[in-house]
């Protein structure tokens, strides 16, 4: 009896419950369809607090690779943005028709570039003036060789120049003096009497294009990030390439003009000063600010040109500041210059600038730009002619090199050079043989058609790629230094290619040099590159130090494995596998 009673007591208690949970589900629903039929935000705002609950937790639990959570970093940002406001500094460009750091970053980068329309303008310019110019100031072939190869023994001395004006003035000051050299040595050789004035002129004017060669790309670099760098610093070479087409088409412009070479050579004033009044509009580059213990100044640029929306850029930049400080106080016991001899790891970073600087150099490629209207004379056309016919490979130099801009970060700088490479060589080839040709017409032919082949596969592989290898690969307190060896070694094979270019061609004749000399030396290189080329793509630049830590046969042996599977992949027509494109 007891039992029944205990199990119905049960039930009822149950049932009781039952009703109890559904009767305060029922008031809930109601009290919903009320809020909401009378707009009430309660829910909504419960959901967005949840969210900056969620979100609070995960700056809280995110660690960048210097240890910070980025809500430490947040904090810190928010200290350097009330220093840089209570200091209240004219900030240069800080309009808000630039107020996206993404539009930002690619007009400082137009507009550094612009120093790369100085270096190849001239290589065009003189093309075309050297046909006139030594009967106007009656020099005979040996000054002219010199009135052309002396522009890149000033670049010599200009190279030697960038690692003590870096480090004393900056880059975007270095920028401006070499603009000043370039602007002095322009209006020298444009108005020059005597074959005494045009020659100082053209290495003064050579000064400032190696000095600014050697400062424009790191520049570029130091300003980037890491998802744009390569493409970026490859405008540096667009910008050479689209200054040789406008020295062509100077050229074509003031044929028929009295004094045209004096016209030619005097229109690249012009852009001289464009670059000079752009670039005092430009900030100082954020890595160097660091480096001279200027934080606030380098959180200002950064910034500017980077922002600090995503976590990445924020890691980016303590990681920067971290790596900065500590090479800061570790060169200040020791001559720093030694540490490309005594530090494998900058050793490396010398030893494959410097190298992969050769490759271009000695591929052929300022033979064909100083000389291009000689040598379009020597195929048959006359004088006119041969100005302007040599848009031709101005023009497809150009064009060839605007790829590079997308390939060099979404394909890689080691798939881009590798593949592009053997077409250099083919182009080399089709070049040279062209003189064997017995009929005018078809040495004219042949030798237009080889330059289109060597400029549409150059222009996107050993046209940019040592620009941008040499601007990343150094750490920071030695790029200024790095960026002198890979400068001073570009326009030492400029000089011995352009200057002792006619002396080659006469001992080993137009064939011999272009085919024999430059093709065997490019196929060298490519060979070298294969089995030694590191990817550099997608890092920073401190993480780069990772790259080049690595010893050279671990390089080696991960090459073999590339090149292995590459050759594999070729063979069962697996395109895919080979050149992947990063998102």
């Amino acid at each position: 009896m007891d039992n029944g009673i205990k199990s119905g007591a049960k039930k009822l208690h149950f049932c009781c419950q039952v009703v109890f949970v559904n009767f305060v589900a029922m008031v809930k629903q109601s009290e919903a369809e009320i809020s909401l039929e009378e707009g009430a935000p309660q829910e909504t705002m419960s959901a967005e607090q949840e969210t900056k609950e969620v979100s609070l937790e995960q700056k809280t639990n995110r660690f960048a690779i210097t240890g910070h959570t980025e809500e430490e970093m947040d904090t810190e940002l928010n200290k350097l943005d009330e220093e840089n406001n209570r200091l209240s500094k004219r900030r240069i460009l800080t309009s808000t028709a630039f107020g996206n750091p993404k539009h930002f970053i690619w007009i400082l980068a137009s507009f550094a570039s612009m120093g790369g329309i100085l270096y190849g303008i001239d290589q065009s310019l003189i093309s075309g003036a050297g046909i006139y110019m030594p009967v106007d100031l009656n020099i005979d072939q040996s000054k002219e060789d010199m009135v052309t190869g002396f522009m890149p023994l000033g670049g010599v001395f200009g190279a030697l120049m960038v690692w003590p004006v870096n480090e004393l003035l900056g880059r975007k000051y270095t920028i401006i003096v070499a603009c000043l050299l370039y602007t002095v040595g322009g209006i020298l050789e444009a108005d020059a009497q005597s074959f005494g004035m045009m020659l100082p002129g053209r290495m003064i004017l050579g000064a400032g294009v190696g000095l600014e060669a050697g400062t424009v790309p790191p520049y570029i670099a130091e300003c980037s990030t890491k998802r744009w760098r390569g493409g970026l610093v490859s405008l540096y070479q667009v910008m050479i390439m689209l200054g040789l087409l406008f020295g062509y088409i100077d050229a074509a412009i003031f044929v028929d003009v009295s004094g045209n070479w004096r016209w030619m050579l005097g229109s690249s004033l012009l852009f001289s000063t464009i670059f000079l009044i752009a670039m005092l509009f430009l900030p100082e580059s954020p890595r160097l600010l660091m480096r001279k213990g200027r934080k606030v100044d380098s959180y200002a640029v950064w910034k500017r040109v980077r922002g600090f929306d995503v976590f990445e850029e924020k890691e980016e930049f303590f990681y920067m500041e971290l790596c900065v400080l500590e090479e800061r106080e570790a060169e200040k016991s020791r001559f720093v210059w030694f540490d490309f001899i005594r530090i494998p790891r900058c050793r490396r970073a010398a030893v494959y600038g410097i190298l992969i600087m050769s490759v271009q150099q000695f591929s052929g490629i300022n033979s064909i730009n100083y000389y291009m209207g000689t040598l379009m004379v020597e195929t048959g056309l006359s004088a006119q002619n041969a100005v302007y016919t040599s848009m031709i490979g101005g023009g497809t130099g150009f064009l060839s090199t605007i790829p590079a801009i997308y390939l060099m970060d979404r394909l890689g700088r080691r798939p881009l050079l590798l593949t592009l490479i053997g077409g250099v060589v083919v182009g080399l080839f089709i070049v040279g043989f062209s003189f064997l040709a017995s009929n005018i017409h078809t040495k004219e032919g042949v030798y237009i058609w080889g330059v289109v082949i060597y400029y549409l596969f150059w222009g996107s592989c050993l046209g940019p790629t040592p620009w941008v290898v040499a601007s990343e690969i150094y750490p920071t307190y030695l790029r200024s230094h790095g960026m002198l060896l890979s400068d001073v070694t570009n326009f030492t094979g400029n000089f011995i290619t352009t200057y002792a270019f006619k002396h080659m061609t006469n001992a080993m004749t137009n064939t011999g040099t272009f085919v024999g000399f430059y093709g065997g030396l490019t196929l060298i290189g490519w060979i070298y590159l294969m089995f030694f080329m590191p990817e550099t793509k997608d890092k920073t630049l401190e993480e780069l130090n990772e790259v080049f830590e690595k010893p050279t046969s671990d390089i080696l042996k991960e090459n073999v494995v590339r090149v292995k599977e590459t050759w594999d992949d070729l063979l069962h027509m697996r395109w895919r596998n080979i050149w992947i494109l990063s998102k």
